[in-house]
């Protein structure tokens, strides 16, 4: 347990916990704006009942259970980094009183763009055809061989159409592409076909864009009969949370040609890939970078801390999720 190098009896009034790692910008921030205090992990024992009952913010990129929230008696908001937030219990926050903060819209772009790359990418093979060319294959054995995928022709259906779901749309339009989808419930502002099931989405489209987010409605919700439906010309796109694809499923679909490829850039068991997905020449893999450049992931660490400032200094929260939304300090 680190709080600089003060005594727990000299911290303040507002004290803010990181439990485990966070964008080292936001942590710079937070030491100019609130009394800091970091432990190694997500783990009441770490803080002894002087401490937690003085902290009244967590700035958190990790799993917060609702047991990790009734630690902390005089908790108040919990601002997490990223757009998803299906690891922090919410809805225990939720009845605690504790706003529950998440970063959305600073990332949307550079999401939307990183899965027009992983698409092209999957389609067409261009890292195959670099690594053809640093392998002097170009020169030995001439040009790369013409990819039996192209994007033309395709129709795009979307899981999840939010914020993230939107500018992919938005892009996919620019390429002279037809974009249908699947939400939970029917968007009346676009003009994009509704599908009120994944399967009959899937069976709509032959390339398929997962941005949904994680949670136990969606877990594993991309599964073997929706790959079916998606046909052997297929194309799956995650960008969204990795437990919403059934990996085993997905494996067997791609080694068996029920699909034609995939291209994923989360899993469910972050770090950890299936060796099942690592073996398939036709599964293209990325490590979870759909947010990840400087620009944008400092954007998302000053909204954190934006959130943390607004709450203490006007009692509101910027960006509330749905579960919390009404929540404020004067309505504690």
């Amino acid at each position: 347990m680190s709080a600089g190098d003060r005594s727990v009896g000299e911290l303040g009034s507002n004290v803010v916990l990181v439990p485990g790692k966070l964008h080292p910008h936001a942590v710079t921030r937070l030491k100019g704006e609130f009394d800091l205090v970091t432990i190694d992990r997500s783990d009441s024992s770490l803080v002894d009942a002087v401490l937690a009952a003085k902290v009244r913010g967590l700035a958190v990129s990790t799993r917060i259970d609702a047991a990790f929230i009734d630690a902390f008696p005089a908790l108040e908001i919990i601002a997490s980094f990223g757009v998803g937030y299906d690891a922090v219990d919410a809805g225990h926050a939720a009845k605690r009183g504790v706003v529950v903060t998440n970063t959305p819209d600073v990332l949307t772009e550079e999401v939307a763009d990183t899965t027009i790359g992983l698409l092209l990418n999957t389609v067409r093979e261009f890292a195959k055809a670099e690594n053809y060319l640093r392998a002097g294959r170009w020169v030995k054995d001439g040009n790369y061989p013409l990819t039996e995928m192209t994007l033309r022709g395709r129709t795009v259906g979307i899981f999840g159409l939010g914020r993230i779901g939107r500018a992919i749309a938005r892009r996919i339009e620019a390429f002279g592409l037809p974009v249908s989808y699947h939400n939970r419930n029917r968007v009346d502002d676009v003009p994009y076909a509704y599908h009120p099931s994944l399967v009959e989405l899937a069976a709509a489209v032959d390339t398929l864009i997962c941005v949904a987010p994680g949670g136990a409605a969606t877990e594993k919700a991309v599964n073997a009969q929706v790959l079916e439906a998606l046909g052997p010309d297929g194309v799956l796109i995650n960008v969204g949370r990795g437990t919403t694809v059934d990996e085993p499923a997905l494996a067997k679909a791609l080694k068996d040609r029920t699909i034609r490829a995939a291209g994923l850039d989360v899993f469910a068991d972050e770090p950890n890939v299936p060796e099942d997905l690592l073996e398939l020449d036709n599964a293209t893999l990325l490590p979870h970078v759909g947010s990840a450049s400087i620009h944008t992931r400092e954007a998302m660490a000053d909204l954190v801390v934006d959130n943390l400032i607004s709450w203490f200094s006007n009692d509101k929260a910027l960006t509330p999720v749905p579960e919390t939304a009404g929540i404020t300090r004067a309505r504690r």
